[in-house]
């Protein structure tokens, strides 16, 4: 298909993003987020059913959790083919959030059940359910830790095995704290993660929390594919095998591969 490139101006975020503050004993250093370009290099069709929540891929599986009262699940996607599988659904109580696969376990949060649902990587078994306190948004892991965010400035990095909390990360931006963290993806060492309601990707320090750079996605869907059911930007994904990254949103009809310029 032919690319398709969006410029990033000016930062455009409700919450300005003009630059983080990294203080020294002797001075203070305005550091500012990198603007970057993107290229839409694929598309692909996306469920408008799917209420995006979590997003992402492993061995050629773009695994997705969704959300909503009584249709939230949990489903793969085999992306030579576009066979989508459910492998798992939520009690209808249960509002569907993030998702990450670390090991040979799938977890699965929720939105303000408290709880995590935990399967079998194999099996897709429900093997438990683990009580956390506060509200669930997006979940991501580095391979060791479990990140999570809860629509505060915090990301909580959670021990996989017991769920305690060993650190919070504060996102900070422009020298000020920046709410509403959404779906999480580790990228190369980062944190990329969406900001609820903004068709904008923050790419996060996890260290310092400082936002390091940020991704315009605005006009990325087009307005022929829209309807009333059409929500937010929400679900990124990296095929690290391939350096492959994906984004999607809650009930969009389709999912971009992306690459930064």
């Amino acid at each position: 298909m032919k690319a398709i490139f969006y410029t990033l101006t000016a930062c455009m975020m409700v919450v300005s993003c003009g630059g983080a503050r990294s203080k020294s004993k002797s001075q203070s250093v305005v550091v500012a987020p990198q603007q970057v370009d993107i290229e839409v290099v694929n598309t692909f069709d996306h469920q408008t059913d799917a209420y995006t929540q979590g997003l992402q891929f492993v061995d050629g599986l773009m695994w997705e959790g969704t959300g909503e009262y009584g249709s939230s699940r949990l489903q793969y996607t085999d992306m030579a083919t576009g066979r989508s599988i459910v492998v798992a659904t939520l009690p209808k109580e249960h509002f569907g959030e993030g998702i990450t696969l670390l090991g040979d376990k799938i977890y699965q949060l929720t939105w303000q059940n408290g709880v995590m649902h935990i399967y079998d990587r194999k099996s897709y078994k429900r093997l438990e359910q683990r009580q956390y306190k506060g509200e669930g948004w997006g979940l991501t892991t580095d391979g060791q830790w479990l990140y999570m965010s809860d629509g505060t400035p915090d990301i909580r990095v959670l021990d996989p095995v017991t769920l305690e909390v060993k650190r919070r990360i504060g996102v900070i931006c422009n020298g000020s704290s920046l709410p509403y963290i959404n779906e999480l993806e580790w990228i190369d060492g980062k944190i990329w993660a969406n900001v609820y309601t903004l068709d904008q990707i923050v790419i996060i320090d996890p260290e310092s929390g400082i936002v390091e750079k940020f991704v315009n996605l605005e006009g990325i869907l087009p307005a022929s594919e829209q309807t009333a059911k059409t929500d937010v930007l929400n679900g990124i994904a990296y095929d690290s095998e391939n350096k492959r990254i994906f984004v999607t949103g809650k009930n969009w009809s389709k999912m971009f591969e992306i690459r930064l310029l």
